[in-house]
């Protein structure tokens, strides 16, 4: 419940060190709205509120922004206790330098505190409101204010105004767009405990003297993007059927319904600012499935509603822009790149990318079945393993025509058809490859366990010529090649990644050899690491053997973020410690201190100039 919640809280701790008591009083303020276009239609307005509950008061002033499409409520308040009291100002004008309220609380520290509403804003008007927190600190004394925001927005059209959705909260706060001072005082009376937990959670990390200050803030502040990418969480109403959710082909799951209604839909953008691509599936299912594989286990859920998605198809004709060839949006048995844009209607129509065709990508696939066993290996939930297993088999059987000269291994097209879209791969290689031998290794195993000996020798079969062909085409003695058979690139380690991190360490031995896996890294280590910018800005995507980035393409170049991260664990997870501390911590250090972008991660950087 309380992390579905729109709120924050703000804790000022006031110690005084003078011999005598001070007044102290600090004040909030907020403009009614974002400034945004839709603001100039007018009829915004503001009014004072109290909420008293369990002995616990809250006072501030409720915003009223109501434009005509998806109004909102915001909320500015302080929590009133003994020796703590709580003014206002009901409206005032944001554009100027704000006189009259600056000299209303410089007259005594306190707001004027006026009775009644606003009135509506005129068309091209602005308003605002303050709520001031005052209290009396004792000489060497300490004083706490407390002051809080609320925004409710419980009902939501996207773009195409086609559906309305409810968001997470309102299961628990209501629909009617009056939770406002609820939810205010909730939070003023329940962030001690938030506290706690969150030190509970933080402190075993933080308080360990081993562990340098750089990992600590990766660890911790990278999450984020969790609730600053553009997050949604919205229910599902108990009496949507499953036609509704994703059209005829939805019927074949309804089944699933019951977890979609418990666990809603969770989705962010793919990247801001400025990238429209709502990239998550259904039932706390983050993505695109790309970015997403990258995520680490305590996003971990049940993706069986993602089912859902992949099993239906949209026929529509689109052009592509990269290669301008029409094709439709969505094919059956295909994984989706995303589950659509924010400006249409999201969930109901996917794949609004427009680059490539990415039903010709070969890894969403292969990184859906992935997530599948992993899932199951922690929940142990044998139902969610049946209800997924056919989806397997389907996108599985899609993959199987990107063999095509059947030894057990797929090829890349020659043209972008994988995550890193603006870099061409032909013929096998280890990214690609590598992902397709962790899939269909765990296909074996979820044959295994679901006791369907023909399939899991069917995949046996194609395991052991995949892993012969892997060996032969690909290991040139020191590591794999990324592709192109020139390349090497750090995206080579993620699918021997997926079964180390999944904990299957056996599996993992039957496909990739520990000895070139090692090898493979430390090669990675001294060429894309220790070999680009002097080892101080993590790994570049594409390394050359005579150790020169790759210039072959606009993504060869970079350094990709996640990417980094997820070799680094896993070179932890071999033994290679200090390799792998090493490079995050470059990667860490260029965007939090020399790019300056704490809390603005970049998907991408090179070494000099460009980010993205």
């Amino acid at each position: 419940q309380d992390s579905s919640l729109p709120v924050g809280v703000f804790v000022w701790e006031v110690e005084n060190g003078r011999d005598e008591d001070v007044e102290v009083s600090i004040m909030f303020s907020l403009q009614n709205g974002p400034g945004a276009k839709e603001a100039a239609s007018g009829g915004h307005w503001n009014e004072p509120f109290t909420f008293h509950k369990d002995g616990q008061r809250v006072a501030g002033v409720l915003l009223h922004h109501c434009p005509p499409v998806n109004p909102f409520t915001l909320a500015i308040s302080a929590r009133e206790k003994a020796g703590t009291g709580v003014t206002h100002v009901t409206a005032f004008d944001p554009t100027g330098l704000g006189r009259e309220l600056w000299q209303d609380l410089l007259q005594d520290g306190r707001l004027d505190s006026p009775a009644g509403k606003s009135r509506p804003t005129e068309k091209g008007e602005v308003t605002a409101a303050a709520v001031c927190a005052s209290c009396r600190v004792p000489a060497h004394g300490h004083q706490t204010l407390e002051l809080a925001l609320a925004w409710d927005m419980p009902c939501v059209h996207f773009g195409s105004k086609e559906k309305l959705h409810l968001r997470r909260y309102t299961r628990f706060f209501g629909s009617d767009g009056d939770a406002a001072p609820a939810l205010s005082h909730y939070a003023l009376t329940h962030y001690e405990e938030w506290e706690r937990k969150i030190e509970a959670w933080q402190n075993p990390i933080l308080e360990n003297s081993q562990l340098p200050s750089w990992y600590k803030s990766a660890l911790f502040n990278e999450l984020y993007f969790l609730t600053d990418g553009g997050t949604i969480w919205m229910e599902v109403p108990p009496e949507c059927r499953a036609e509704e959710l994703q059209g005829p082909a939805g019927v074949g799951l309804s089944h699933l319904l019951p977890v979609l209604r418990e666990y809603g839909r969770f989705a962010y953008l793919e990247g801001q600012p400025g990238v429209l691509v709502l990239v998550a599936l259904p039932v706390l299912m983050r993505g695109p499935f790309c970015s997403h594989f990258c995520c680490p286990y305590y996003l971990s859920c049940f993706v069986s509603s993602a089912a859902v998605t992949v099993v239906n198809e949209d026929v529509q004709p689109r052009q592509y822009l990269m290669c301008g060839q029409t094709a439709q949006v969505k094919m059956k048995n295909v994984v989706p790149h995303d589950i659509g844009d924010p400006g249409d209607e999201p969930w109901q129509r996917v794949n609004a990318y427009l680059m490539h065709d990415t039903a010709d990508w070969k890894d969403l696939n292969l990184k859906f079945v992935l997530q599948v066993y992993r899932d199951y290996y922690l929940t142990r939930d044998s139902l969610y393993l049946r209800d997924m297993w056919p989806v397997c088999q389907a996108v599985m059987e899609s993959e199987l025509k990107f063999d095509t000269d059947n030894d057990g291994l797929i090829e890349n097209g020659g043209f972008a058809d994988q995550t890193y879209d603006a870099w061409v791969v032909h013929g096998a290689s280890a990214y690609c490859g590598g992902l397709w031998l962790a899939a269909v290794c765990m296909m074996c195993k979820m044959a295994e366990v679901l006791g369907d000996t023909e399939i899991q020798q069917k995949y046996l079969g194609i395991l052991n010529k995949g892993k012969e062909a892997f060996e032969r085409m690909l290991w040139n003695g020191r590591c794999s090649a990324a592709g192109n058979h020139t390349q090497l690139a750090i995206c080579v380690s993620l699918g021997r990644e997926w079964l180390v991190l999944g904990a299957f360490p056996s599996l993992s031995a039957q496909v990739f050899p520990k000895s070139h896996v090692l090898s493979a890294l430390q090669t990675i280590f001294e060429k894309n690491v220790l070999g680009f910018a002097g080892g101080t800005m993590g790994a570049v995507n594409g390394m050359r053997p005579d150790g020169v980035p790759d210039t072959s393409s606009v993504q060869s170049n970079e350094v990709w973020v996640g990417v980094v991260y997820s070799l680094a664990a896993t070179m932890i997870q071999e033994g290679m410690v200090e390799e792998g501390f090493r490079t995050a911590e470059g990667c860490y250090r260029t965007v939090w201190e020399r790019l300056g972008m704490a809390f603005q991660t970049p998907e991408a950087y090179r070494e000099k100039k460009v980010y993205r």
